[in-house]
């Protein structure tokens, strides 16, 4: 259950930020709850995320950022793809150092891969290997918050259920020395 809501904490929380300004562009939940639904959530369902990552993607173009639509945007559905496969790497085993790993190649593998697509699909930057650096340089600013926002909503979330099985237990102890 847990790793539905964060999806959709996460598709939310993509909604709002357009309307929520000003807020660090790129400090988000979306590699956190792809990696905790690859990990947590249903494999045979391990397809909602993607569809309502997408869906998102579509409502945003379209009505927000008013861009047509065009290939590059599959670039980004197969990433998300991709994280979600890295999460079900953790699913057996979920050590910290693994988590922060899968994390950190999430926000890397995003800004290389989006930078490199907007390089390519757009006319932002010359075609050659100048214009490709030129494109990554400008995304720097912007890689720290992705960076910082995925290394935090994945410890949160990843943490959550640990959390909550330490309070259950404490609870089903029973112990009312307090009370006394």
């Amino acid at each position: 259950m847990l790793a539905y809501l964060f999806v959709i904490l996460a598709v939310a929380v993509r909604l709002l930020i357009p309307v929520l300004q000003p807020h660090p562009w790129m400090f988000t939940p979306v590699v956190g709850s792809l990696l905790f639904f690859g990990a947590r959530g249903s494999r045979r369902q391990i397809w909602i995320p993607l569809a309502l990552f997408a869906a998102c993607d579509l409502a945003l173009t379209k009505f927000v950022y008013v861009y047509p639509f065009s290939w590059d945007i599959l670039v980004t559905w197969a990433w998300y793809a991709g994280i979600l496969l890295l999460g079900t790497k953790l699913a057996n085993n979920q050590k910290p150092l693994r988590i922060v790993g899968a994390a950190l190649a999430g926000s890397v593998s995003f800004f290389l891969l989006s930078n490199f697509v907007v390089w390519a699909a757009m006319d932002m930057y010359p075609k050659n290997f100048g214009g490709l650096m030129t494109s990554y340089t400008m995304a720097l600013p912007f890689f720290r918050n992705a960076v910082e926002g995925d290394l935090f909503f994945t410890a949160a979330m990843f943490a959550t259920p640990v959390v909550f099985e330490a309070l259950s237990r404490a609870m089903s102890k029973g112990d009312h020395t307090a009370a006394a």
